[in-house]
């Protein structure tokens, strides 16, 4: 099972704070009511019990996707699976099926509400370090650990801001790979694209993460002694 390639510097935030928030019940209310009438009832309880078991990752998933947009995400989630359950032949797998659902309704929402593809400078991106620029900055020069204390600056909120900085297409693999730890593989079958890309993408998505990050960085006022 191939693994993504280790993380380094800045982007090792991406995995400091995975914890997720937890989303209201009533995103499932309603699941087997706005259905067909006559749903088997058997069938009913058995999707409840898996989507209780996901319900805090996949809204976690989403907040860090989407933001704001993250509940009903969520809840347009859990209809389209509940109205396909019976494609679900493998319950031990309802976590991957379920979020590649999220990933599709996600994806199709941030369309929406895009004016646009956002544009990447791959050249500057390829070239940035935030070691390297961490070092030569020296934001905090009485600091005996320069890269933690920035790292430590950046609570669960500030980490999702970034990640909603990022163009979708990198965003997508770093959240599904480095905070919810699905396999490389698995995220290529859940994107549909080949391993290759995802790789590449990932890659690319964690050095423009560190720019990011550092550009944040210096608009929150993050960059001075005590600061948070």
């Amino acid at each position: 099972m191939e693994k993504a390639p280790p993380l380094r510097s800045g982007a090792d935030a991406i995995t400091m704070w995975q914890g997720s928030s937890t989303c209201t019940e009533h995103c499932l209310l309603g699941i087997g009511q706005r259905v067909q009438v006559g749903a088997i009832v058997d069938e009913k309880e058995a999707f409840q019990a898996i989507a209780r078991a996901h319900l805090a990752r996949l809204y976690g998933t989403a907040k860090r996707l989407l933001g704001d947009d993250a509940e009903d995400a969520v809840q347009e989630t859990l209809m389209k699976a509940y109205q396909n359950f019976g494609q679900l032949h493998d319950r031990d797998a309802a976590g991957a099926w379920l979020a590649q659902i999220l990933v599709n309704c996600c994806r199709d929402r941030g369309r929406r509400l895009s004016r646009g593809p956002a544009q990447v400078d791959i050249d500057s991106v390829e070239e940035f370090s935030l070691y390297r620029k961490i070092a030569h900055e020296d934001p905090f020069p009485y600091s005996d650990s320069l890269h933690l204390d920035f790292l430590h600056r950046f609570g669960k909120e500030d980490v999702t801001q970034v990640l909603l900085r990022l163009p979708h297409m990198y965003r997508v693999p770093l959240v599904l790979v480095h905070m919810d730890g699905f396999a490389t593989k698995e995220v290529a079958k859940m994107l549909d694209i080949p391993l290759g890309t995802v790789l590449a993408r990932l890659h690319r998505g964690r050095k423009l993460f560190e720019k990011t990050m550092w550009n944040y960085a210096e608009e929150q006022g993050m960059l001075k002694e005590g600061a948070r």
